[in-house]
Order: structure tokens, then C-alpha cells, then sequence
């Protein structure tokens, strides 16, 4: 359901599903019974103001009806976010895609405590582009390439190639070496993520996640690895690395998930969305991109030149 109010500020207006009933006689009465707690004169405000609308953008006011909306519009007051010390890089731009390097600890989108600190806000405010949409996601503490439409009339196309799968993404991680593991090998199982429960969980049942697993280098104890998800689960790659006792490095979940602790930009996750390989459904032409990014418990791996050289 499309808003009627325009993005501001790189934010979209919340949408919010009032009551079919209830002892509430106006919309305010049901907003002020939700958040009446935090700020009632703001919302009192906002009413006044008419920056409270319903579909069409009908303005409301303090005496409106419960029943006469199903569903109204209306923007947050953003808290102040302190801007996260890591930056985007853009790799390719057109009229219709937007693809760019999106580093660790930066979400996608807005969520929790990052609004305006997430890819998604940064480039609309950026670039001025405020219909711009990602075409899928990586974990806040995964870094690398990251495909947005710019253009809502093609974006259905490329939502397709998503869709149905024909979207070939390579990942890269730094792990620990076990020599009894034989590579390349496929890791298969089920799993599923409550979204009550911070960890996504592998039960019994056919599978539903499937991951390509090949180690292509090796310095010292760590590994280079390759990683092909041929499905797309809440932390798979994670999890994956985890059930075979090499998880990634860094991770402050799996296998053991650590407690809560500010961001170290020191020790970022040993995780990057190293390339993404799709036929272009506008040109047909194949197309790939590729991260710019290195890991860095990698480099640092990396045997020193020999004295005198």
C-alpha cells in the first residue's frame, strides 16, 4: 500500500492499522492510548498540524472518528544517531540500479536504533533519490556489494530476477582450518528464525537452506573461504560455517553468541558479499559486480616480505 506522504528526510512515513473497535472514540484517543506515555502534546501537535493523513492523504484531525480509517500515515521524530565511522562506496549507477559497497556495521535499512544510520537513509539523503529501494539485504555486520532500484518502473524486473532465484551471489569469509573437513563440500539442512529469538536455529525436517562451501587459500591457522548460497535464510552462511565447527570469524553469534558489547571496528565480521551475477532483464546483457573490499584478519595473515626485498 503506497503512502500518501512523500519520503522526508530518507525516511518513509509509518503506516499504522487502527482498530476495528475498542473504547477509543477518536484516531488521537488510539494514538495517545499507544505512545500518550511519551509525548501526548507532540502528538496533539502533530494532529494540528496535519501531518497526520489517512488513504489519499485525507488530513485528520483531533476529533476524527476510530472507524473512519483503517489505516493512517504520520512520520516519527527520529532520535539523534551519532554517525557510524564507516562509509559507503559506489560501484555502479544508472537510471534504473544503484549498486554499492556497503561496509560492516552499517544495516540496510532502517531498524531498532539505526534510522538515518542505514545504507538505505544515507544514499536517499546522498543522492537525492527518494524512491530508491534495496533489491535485498545483508546483515548489519556483513560488508559488500548491495543492489538498490532507483527506478520504480523497472523495479519490478529486477525484483523478478530475486524472486525466482536467478540472482548468483559469492560470498568470502576468514575462518579457522579443520583438516579432517574435504572441500568443496554442500552444507543442507532446515532452519528457521523466530522473531522473538535473536538466533536463527537448524531443526529436523527437509531441507530449506542450502550453502557451497570451498576453501581456496590457507595462511597459517586461517582460511580463505568461498561461500555460494543457493538460498537466501536469516544468517545462513553463519550458520552454516558454524555447524562445521569453523565459524566465521568475529561472529558474535554463532557458535556461541557473545553478550551484548559496543561495536569494535577493530574486529568486524570476517564476512563479505563478494560479487553478484545476474542477465540484465532490461538489456539482456550478463552482468557482474564485484566488492572492493578486502577482509581484514586476511590481509593481516598475509606472510611478510622477506628481509631485503
Amino acid at each position: 500500500m503506497k503512502s500518501p506522504l512523500p519520503v522526508r528526510d530518507g525516511v518513509n512515513a509509518t503506516r499504522l492499522r487502527l482498530p476495528d473497535n475498542g473504547p477509543w472514540q477518536t484516531a488521537l484517543d488510539y494514538m495517545l492510548h499507544r505512545w500518550g506515555h511519551v509525548d501526548p502534546e507532540g502528538i496533539k501537535d502533530r494532529f494540528d498540524r496535519g501531518e497526520i493523513v489517512g488513504e489519499g492523504g485525507v488530513r485528520l484531525h483531533r476529533d476524527t472518528a476510530l472507524e473512519e480509517h483503517t489505516f493512517i500515515w504520520y512520520y516519527r521524530t527520529l532520535p539523534a544517531e551519532e554517525r557510524l565511522p564507516v562509509e559507503l562506496d559506489i560501484l555502479h549507477q544508472d537510471e534504473n540500479i544503484l549498486v554499492v559497497d556497503k561496509p560492516h556495521f552499517l544495516p540496510t535499512t532502517p531498524g531498532g536504533t539505526y534510522i538515518s544510520e542505514s545504507a538505505l537513509v544515507r544514499l536517499r539523503v546522498q543522492l537525492d533519490i527518494p524512491d530508491l529501494i534495496p533489491m535485498h539485504r545483508l546483515d548489519r555486520l556483513t560488508a559488500g556489494v548491495l543492489l538498490f532500484s532507483t527506478n520504480p518502473a523497472t523495479r519490478g524486473r529486477y525484483q523478478v530476477l530475486f524472486e525466482k532465484r536467478r540472482v548468483e551471489k559469492e560470498y568470502e569469509a576468514v575462518a579457522s582450518v579443520d583438516q579432517r573437513l574435504e572441500f568443496p563440500l554442500v552444507v543442507r539442512n532446515r532452519m528457521v528464525k523466530s522473531r522473538t529469538y535473536l538466533l536463527a536455529e537448524v531443526v529436523e525436517g527437509a531441507f530449506n537452506a542450502e550453502t557451497r562451501i570451498e576453501l581456496e587459500e590457507t595462511r597459517g591457522v586461517l582460511g580463505k573461504y568461498r561461500l555460494e548460497p543457493h538460498t537466501g535464510k536469516t544468517h545462513q552462511l553463519r550458520v552454516h560455517m558454524a555447524s562445521l565447527g569453523v565459524g566465521i570469524l568475529h561472529d558474535p553469534f554463532y557458535p556461541v553468541l557473545l553478550d551484548k558489547a559496543p561495536d569494535d571496528y577493530s574486529r568486524p565480521l570476517q564476512l563479505l558479499a563478494r560479487g553478484i551475477r545476474f542477465t540484465d532483464p532490461l538489456s539482456g546483457a550478463p552482468v557482474e559486480y564485484r566488492s572492493r573490499l578486502e577482509l581484514s584478519e586476511w590481509a593481516a595473515a598475509a606472510a611478510p616480505e622477506p628481509a631485503g626485498r
